[in-house]
């Protein structure tokens, strides 16, 4: 399921590029797709408690290292940074992190799956932030896309939030590039309140300097996981090593923590901290990093959009 995205990393790093879009150029306005009220309505009814446990994982896309960086740097391990594995473990701590969490689902292609995101600040009260291949992935936006913060093992406490607009980058949306796999959704309103009104808001920062110690959150499903907890790794993020302009961070969460939130100066005690990136993808010969794009100006751009619309 994941083509698409293996063909666009492998032609960036193939071809050297480095992404630029952070530079404070004009970027383009992010791409979006509207839901109808009914169909807002249907996806609530759709996603009952046996449909979520039984939603499939929306693997962290696994990305090829291609032959001719194999050859160049000896191996992926010449160039990689020198890290101990370390597993992600249950996060049982308290703080807004346990509200403004939660597991994405939708359907893709037909099927159940899910993914992670996070409420942000935002002035329509109502944006989430998640990976752009958890919003749309080959060629289609997902359909049947709900939000459930704080979701614990089937229950919802603060309800499942439908969207009525789906959004990405428009690089993610013209070619699904790795680079820019940033997603967001605007929900509709529950029971006449907001979303952020309800489950808290985290801030978001953009243009950030990288190599900071970050936190990163998220519903993993497959094993070792089941989905029904939150996980979290942290550390000090590094420069992806092959030329996609990523952010690195040991961490081996698997499929459905894409979309999960990573933070700069998370405060452990308040569960409070700035959204700075996304799980994102995996290479296919470790599981020991965790990759996310950099929050730069296209970032900023969807932001802006999905918070305004």
């Amino acid at each position: 399921m994941n083509r698409t995205l293996w063909r666009s990393a492998a032609a960036l790093l193939t071809t050297g590029l480095s992404v630029v879009a952070f530079s404070g150029t004009a970027v383009a306005r992010p791409a979006d797709t509207l839901v109808t009220d009914r169909s807002q309505q249907a996806a609530r009814t759709f996603w009952t408690p046996d449909r979520m446990r039984a939603a499939a994982p929306m693997d962290a896309p696994r990305v090829a290292v291609p032959p001719t960086h194999q050859v160049a740097a000896g191996a992926p391990s010449a160039v990689a940074p020198t890290v101990i594995p370390q597993s992600g473990g249950p996060w049982t701590g308290a703080g807004n992190i346990v509200k403004t969490a939660g597991r994405v689902f939708f359907t893709y292609q037909g099927r159940t799956a899910s993914c992670s995101g996070n409420a942000v600040t935002s002035a329509n009260k109502s944006t989430v932030i998640t990976a752009g291949h958890c919003v749309k992935l080959d060629g289609a936006f997902h359909t049947n896309w709900v939000f459930a913060p704080a979701y614990n093992n089937g229950t919802t406490p603060y309800g499942t939030w439908s969207a009525r607009a789906l959004q990405a980058t428009p690089q993610w949306v013209a070619s699904e590039n790795i680079s820019y796999d940033i997603g967001a959704a605007v929900v509709s309103t529950l029971n006449g309140a907001y979303l952020t009104d309800v489950v808290g808001a985290q801030g978001i920062a953009f243009n950030q300097a990288k190599q900071q110690n970050m936190y990163a959150f998220g519903y993993p499903a497959a094993a070792p996981y089941d989905g029904t907890r939150l996980i979290y790794c942290s550390g000090k993020a590094f420069n992806e090593f092959l030329g996609t302009g990523d952010l690195g961070l040991t961490c081996n969460m698997t499929g459905g923590a894409s979309g999960g939130p990573w933070f700069l100066q998370f405060n452990e005690s308040a569960g409070t901290g700035l959204l700075n990136s996304v799980n994102s993808f995996k290479y296919s010969f470790s599981n020991t990093w965790m990759f996310g794009p950099y929050f730069g100006a296209d970032a900023a751009n969807l932001y802006n959009a999905a918070q305004n619309a």
